[in-house]
């Protein structure tokens, strides 16, 4: 469904993205886990055409071009920064988005009541973004990539900034589109969200890949023995309780 192959996007001096390349198949939920400017937010945005790669190849479900109107309906994103409007309801912004990507009448009506209810926002409908919580705009962030069904979803650290309630709505949200056999690209820095939710992860670092496989195989590969230790500092205690990852 998704394949890259030997993508560079460099900034000035600086390569932000480094000959990646990757494949993910229909129905997988891949991941690239890797700490903050590490290229995974700029793959993200190579892959549904926002920035234009210095080189390589892009094909999502066999289409070369992500700039194409036909290709990016098939592909939704949540991206890091919010890309909702917050003077608007909820309601008002999967309206706004439906549109966009041509849906209308009754079939986007059935696609925002769907959305809602997959993200648990249906009571919230009329309210305006400005009075949701973080966690309630980042789940309303996914219903709006939802809203034209796409095969496809980018989702670019979806979790950043928000309660370990909504975190587990969103997981929720996540593990139910897995079940429907959505095509998954998932970019987080936190090792705990990879590990539930991804089939296969490439662990990435300076716009490289590093490793790729499925998490099991990660840890044969390049783990070590499980051990415990404590220590009385609070650093410690706050990793081990909120399950933070990799270190920015």
């Amino acid at each position: 469904m998704i394949q890259v192959a030997g993508l560079y996007k460099s900034y000035g001096a600086t390569r932000a993205v480094d000959g990646v390349s990757f494949d993910v198949a229909v129905g997988e939920t891949f991941g690239l886990l890797g700490p903050n400017g590490a290229g995974k937010t700029t793959t993200s945005h190579l892959l549904v055409g926002v920035l234009e790669p210095d080189a390589g190849e892009i094909r999502i479900n066999g289409a070369c071009d992500p700039t194409r109107p036909n290709v990016r309906r098939q592909v939704g994103l949540a991206p890091q920064s919010l890309a909702v409007y917050p003077e608007l309801t909820a309601q008002e912004n999967l309206d706004f988005f439906g549109h966009v990507y041509g849906v209308s009448g009754a079939l986007l009506r059935e696609r925002v009541a769907s959305a809602l209810e997959l993200v648990r926002l249906t009571e919230h409908r009329n309210r305006s973004v400005s009075s949701f919580s973080g966690g309630m705009q980042r789940r309303l962030n996914l219903a709006c990539a939802l809203i034209h069904d796409p095969p496809v979803l980018l989702l670019d650290e979806p979790t950043v900034g928000v309660d370990p309630q909504s975190r587990n709505h969103i997981f929720d949200n996540i593990e139910a589109l897995k079940s429907k056999k959505t095509t998954i690209l998932y970019t987080t820095h936190y090792m705990e969200e990879a590990q539930r939710l991804c089939d296969r992860v490439a662990i990435m670092d300076r716009g490289r890949i590093l490793a790729m496989d499925t998490v099991a195989g990660l840890l044969e590969k390049h783990g070590n023995p499980s051990a415990q230790r404590v220590a009385p500092n609070l650093e410690t205690v706050f990793l081990g309780l909120t399950g933070h990852g990799l270190r920015d």
